[in-house]
């Protein structure tokens, strides 16, 4: 294998088989992360620091200064120096010489802090780290404790036993930053559900309720800090080993399986013999050994070193006590854990102003989570204050913005989920998903669906029938109509030309001639932001116009499958506009029709990558065939989720806040009939007076709600976009001809009345 780079050959480490002749019938394995070149945290410090020069945190020749006594620090110089960064560690007297020298000699300045402060040597290391800080321009502080970039970075482990082994039963690891454990195990259970999760930490280390003894010998596990990345709810069981019992273990590792060591493999070791012990016959259990021993030849390999800190005083246990979690130990204890009682939050990012926005919200409350509005601006919503949700206003148009609010303010276990029903805010919401380990679907994916024009070559890939089109890029002004032209002859006539990125039929428009798709082309080139303040793509988008109905596919991803909660027949305003009038669900498509057009959708979805939760795909029933126009990577808006409740019983918003959580999700309906929305708009500019006859369309037989969004005095025009809707009424039946029936009759008692003067 060829390496480009030192950080390349981080990973890739040893899953080796201990001999354990007490359990022969167990299947007992070690991944050697001690064999990264420098120690486990290799694949921490590349992730973090990676990461922070892909969002721009981190600049080339900037500083990184980082806390550690150990690996991390290794792992951060071995990244840091190998990308010509200057790196600043600070660290505490127990630092051994060995660590201190290759520090050192990789071109590191070192900080010794002198004395303990309020909270031990950690304390003391991040006060000095600080002021490093205030003094360091530019300086990036990959901050191992809190950082979620610290678990994601074990992703790749997870991936590499699961390649080297396969299903297995148990997993231990030691707990410190909580990154490896944590990381891992999350990781696994996607793959492994009903894994089981041993910790490991030292007595004398408060992060499972213990008290702590800042004076402990042990290095590489334990806290006297609750880290942000520790997720207790992760983890089954815990063991807490004293110093002596963790040294003796590590010297037993290296005498009975040759492995040196250093005291949090030997800890580890430890407790994968008593784990063996328990397990069933047949079982396969798998223990993370994170540290090489030559660190520790000064103190576990030293009896000198013993003598001189009485280690041999404490109690050496041969086998765990069981405890309950809150009991304080002295020696080898374990205790199974519960996982916290507190309800956890579900940070929505944005939301769709009105309609299935403000009812995810009030959703999330109902299934028992602390529903968070993370937006720039309150003010967008109406009805926000009746859902409930916390409202934290920060940048939500930055992904560094927002890595860092949810950094600060959150710990990882306080998180059940991130979701949005924006179009405009999935992209961050997949960056954060995946971030914070969350379910949720890959970046690329979002991105694929968000861009219209990336997507058309995605489907062009997999040869899923659409439109034939061009795109046009941003140039110079001069060559802008010779591009237009060239598209226009690619794409054919009547074409539509349309922005990549935006929503809600926003700047479509079907041009008859090469001069109206030219001047639609500069309309679309001259938004630099959205209507939700985003810089748009400027990128835009000519595709041949297919004639035939429109239906949208709702379709829902479980990880495994995508299940299918039925068609929506849509009726579209004549051109040159696209804005929708009026939908049905179901669509009354013949059987044949429906699995042509799900089949269609599900390869479309397959080829672009997204797998869990709504998505919202618009195809056109041409004579050739179903041609995909778009899909849209979440809830589909327009509150058909409302008419796919009141046809069926299902909670799509509940399955989308569910998905989105982790929780069990269920589409089974609980109901058979059909279910109609219609759009009120003007006829014409000015601005709205009023809407009248909303109690007599009301108690029309069959209608189920009449809304109005618009207040009086707001501009209105005969809609371009969705933003022209002024309300909506919504009619169930029993069947699609009823339901048609409902809103007309209750469609013409109501009047839109516009002020024009």
């Amino acid at each position: 294998m060829r390496f480009d780079a030192i950080r390349d050959a981080i990973g890739h480490t040893p899953l080796v088989r201990l001999r354990m002749p007490d359990t022969p019938a167990v299947e007992v394995y070690a991944k050697l992360e001690l064999q990264n070149l420098y120690g486990m945290k290799d694949r921490v410090a590349r992730a973090m620091i990676i990461e922070a020069r892909r969002l721009g945190v981190l600049a080339d020749g900037d500083p990184v200064v980082e806390s550690s006594s150990g690996t991390m620090a290794l792992g951060v110089a071995l990244v840091g120096r190998s990308l010509g960064h200057p790196v600043h560690i600070v660290t505490d007297p127990r630092i051994d010489r060995v660590t201190l020298a290759k520090l050192r000699a990789l071109g590191c300045e070192v900080h010794v802090v002198s004395a303990m402060t309020s909270h031990g040597w950690q304390s003391a290391r991040i006060e000095r780290l600080q002021e490093l800080l205030a003094g360091l321009p530019g300086a990036f502080w990959p901050q191992q404790y809190t950082n979620p970039d610290n678990p994601g970075a074990y992703r790749w482990l997870a991936d590499e036993v699961l390649a080297d082994l396969g299903p297995f039963d148990v997993l231990v690891g030691s707990v410190g930053s909580g990154g490896s454990l944590c990381g891992s195990s999350r990781a696994l259970r996607r793959r492994l559900p009903e894994l089981w999760v041993v910790g490991v930490d030292c007595v004398g280390s408060m992060l499972f309720g213990q008290p702590d003894q800042p004076g402990r010998l042990q290095s590489g596990l334990g806290n006297s800090l609750l880290p942000a990345n520790l997720d207790r709810r992760l983890i089954d069981e815990v063991h807490w080993l004293n110093d002596h019992e963790a040294f003796v273990a590590t010297r037993e590792l290296a005498r009975e399986q040759q492995i040196f060591a250093g005291n949090t493999s030997g800890s580890v070791y430890r407790v994968l013999c008593d784990v063996a012990r328990r397990t069933p016959p047949g079982g396969r259990v798998v223990g993370i050994f994170p540290d090489r021993g030559d660190r520790y030849a000064d103190t576990v390999y030293d009896d000198d070193y013993w003598a001189a800190t009485g280690l041999t005083a404490l109690p050496l246990a041969a086998e765990p006590a069981v405890v309950e979690p809150d009991t304080v130990v002295t020696s080898w204890s374990r205790a199974a854990l519960a996982p916290p009682a507190d309800r956890r939050h579900l940070l929505f990012v944005e939301s769709n102003t009105t309609g299935t926005g403000m009812l995810a919200l009030r959703r999330a409350a109902d299934l028992g989570f602390r529903p968070v509005l993370l937006t720039a601006d309150p003010t967008r919503y109406a009805g926000l204050a009746q859902t409930g949700a916390e409202v934290l206003v920060c940048d939500t148009a930055s992904v560094p913005a927002l890595r860092a609010f949810v950094h600060a303010r959150y710990r990882r276990e306080e998180l059940a989920g991130v979701t949005s029903t924006s179009d405009f805010f999935v992209p961050a919401v997949a960056e954060l998903t995946g971030w914070l380990g969350l379910p949720g679907n890959p970046v690329d994916a979002v991105l694929t669906c968000r861009d219209k024009g990336r997507l058309r070559v995605a489907l062009d890939a997999a040869g899923v029938r659409q439109p034939r089109y061009a795109i046009i890029e941003e140039g110079p002004a001069a060559t802008l109509a010779a591009r237009v032209a060239a598209a226009v002859e690619q794409a054919g006539l009547p074409c539509v030309v349309k922005p990549v990125d935006d929503s809600g039929s926003n700047g479509v428009r079907l041009c008859a001639t090469v001069a109206e798709a030219l001047a639609q082309a500069e309309r679309v080139l001259a938004v630099r932001h959205n209507v939700r303040g985003l810089p748009t793509a400027r990128r835009v988008l000519v595709e041949a116009y297919l004639d035939g109905p429109e239906v949208s596919v709702e379709l829902f991803g479980t990880g495994e499958t995508q299940h299918c909660l039925g068609i929506t027949d849509k009726r579209v305003d004549p051109p040159p506009y696209f804005v929708e009038r009026q939908h049905v669900f179901p669509a009354g498509l013949p059987p044949e029709a429906a699995a042509e057009v799900t089949d269609l959708v599900r390869r479309a979805l397959t080829a672009v990558g997204m797998s869990v939760g709504a998505t919202h795909t618009e195809v056109r029933l041409t004579p050739a065939g179903p041609a995909l126009v778009e899909i849209n990577p979440r809830p589909a808006g327009g509150m058909i989720p409302e008419l796919i409740r009141a046809a069926t019983g299902v909670e799509l918003l509940d399955a989308q806040l569910r998905a989105a959580t982790g929780l069990p999700v269920t589409l089974t309906p609980t109901s058979k009939g059909y279910a109609g929305i219609r759009f009120l708009t003007a006829d014409r500019a000015g601005t709205l007076a009023g809407v009248d006859g909303v109690e007599e369309a009301s108690r029309c037989a069959g209608v189920r709600g009449v809304t109005v969004t618009a207040g009086p005095g707001t501009p209105v025009r005969p809609p371009e976009n969705a933003y022209d809707r002024v309300g909506h009424l919504i009619a169930v039946g029993d069947d699609a001809a009823q339901v048609l029936a409902v809103l007309a009759e209750a469609g013409d008692l109501l009047t839109v009345r516009v002020d024009v003067s």
